[in-house]
């Protein structure tokens, strides 16, 4: 995506801790080489008061208005090539954080005692600049919009000039890429990805919007039944280039959800002025060789806080999940923000005309787990004016496995728009989502 809303300032977040039980599948138990990271967090998360939705905002955040969503202009900016010969596939660890190393590279910068702390909730681990730039098999690797888990080990990237691109699990080094496209061989401004159980791809346009299934060549499938309303104007209410940003399959319950990064026309906000999102949901029943077709499931309204909008989410295995929101401010730069959100109690609003839709509709609850403005900066570079030089156009996240005492380990990825001023950057956290 060409870089999202817009705020005036980055703020730092006071939050809540606690124990996750239940955590990525298939992921390792235990990490000793973050022992000392276990205890850090513990100590913060004493002091630690507690953040919940029916706050007004995240701390004492300041209005925001939205600008130009590139926070940089495209460029023909050359860089280093990655060449495939040296990257491991399939066999490594699909976690990728477990003790392993980031991608080798300049300005990849990790802690022994292994994190730094952004809140009592999130720690940054490490983070590496080696995609930035880079080629692969004469593809570029970059405009990087979504992250997830493969099921062959590997990380699947996708970027939003319509590639997909597989990354090593432990390095992190490019290993496929291809090409997808639209039913008429046109490429797609694809946003959002996600891996199902059998190893196919659902991907998410925010043209139409659409949410499509390929196969493991890139080969489309078919598409997902999508409500009239989402479209874009003038065929539905949603905005241009304001719909699916994010995309995630809950693995377990086989529900598929589709976040708009933007609101419907006709759609408000809530008691404390903040705009409301619809996520959408399907349902696909069975895991086998013929699993149901995807059917439309509920759909329900997320707050997210003025000036920012949605960048990605991911599912938690107990049907929560981690929200990405992102805003730009040109002089000022990016402003990143991670959420708990908790759709279990929200009401269907798929038959609501506007929202917030009265009294009895129940948007989706949100707990602030850290503004990655408040991680430390680790000596990373900014291109473009930043509150903090770590911090640029992130869009992708995928959680790649567990850790210690209920933690999670979650990857994030920055879109640099194949601009100069804007950088591919993998971010490494820690994250304890705390409840249940």
């Amino acid at each position: 995506m060409r870089v999202r809303s817009a705020v005036v300032r980055v703020t730092a977040a006071v939050l809540a801790a606690g124990c996750l039980t239940a955590c990525a599948e298939g992921a390792p138990a235990a990490d000793p080489d973050r022992a000392a990271s276990t205890a850090a967090d513990s100590a913060a998360s004493a002091t630690a008061g507690r953040t919940d939705s029916s706050a007004a905002g995240p701390g004492a955040s300041a209005a925001s208005a939205r600008t130009d969503k590139s926070g940089g202009h495209p460029s023909t900016t050359g860089g280093r090539t990655s060449d495939s010969s040296g990257s491991s596939s399939g066999s490594s660890d699909s976690s990728g954080l477990s003790g392993s190393s980031a991608p080798s590279g300049q300005n990849d910068r990790s802690s022994a005692a292994g994190g730094h702390p952004c809140s009592p909730s999130v720690s940054l681990d490490r983070y590496s600049d080696a995609l930035d730039k880079t080629t692969f098999q004469g593809t570029f690797v970059g405009n990087l919009s979504a992250l997830t888990r493969d099921t062959d080990g590997t990380l699947a990237a996708l970027s939003d000039r319509s590639v997909l691109i597989g990354l090593d699990g432990r390095s992190h080094r490019p290993v496929r890429a291809a090409k997808i496209t639209d039913e008429k061989g046109a490429a797609l401004d694809a946003e959002g990805l996600a891996v199902e159980p059998g190893g196919r791809y659902l991907v998410s346009s925010e043209t139409e919007p659409s949410v499509r299934r390929y196969d493991r060549s890139g080969a489309l499938l078919g598409r997902l039944p999508l409500p009239k309303p989402l479209q874009v104007e003038p065929a539905g209410r949603a905005r241009s280039n304001q719909t699916f940003e994010g995309l995630t399959l809950e693995t377990g319950s086989g529900t598929l959800t589709a976040a708009m990064e933007g609101q419907l026309t006709g759609d408000g906000k809530d008691s404390a002025n903040r705009p409301l999102l619809r996520f959408q949901t399907w349902q696909r029943q069975g895991s086998g060789s013929r699993p149901t077709p995807y059917r439309l499931g509920r759909q329900y309204a997320y707050p997210v806080d003025a000036g920012l909008g949605v960048s990605e989410i991911a599912a938690l295995p107990d049907g929560r999940l981690l929200v990405l929101e992102r805003g730009f401010t040109a002089g000022v730069g990016n402003t990143v923000r991670l959420y708990l959100a908790d759709p279990r109690r929200a009401s269907d609003v798929s038959g609501v005309g506007g929202l917030p839709g009265g009294k009895a509709v129940r948007p989706a609850r949100k707990k602030l787990l850290a503004d990655l403005g408040a991680c430390p900066s680790l000596g990373a570079p900014a291109h473009q004016p930043q509150a903090n030089p770590l911090l640029d156009n992130i869009e992708g996240m995928a959680i790649t496995g567990r850790a210690p005492g209920g933690r999670v380990r979650v990857l994030l990825v920055s879109d640099d728009n194949e601009s100069a001023k804007q950088i591919t950057r993998l971010y490494s956290l820690t994250v304890r989502p705390g409840g249940h």
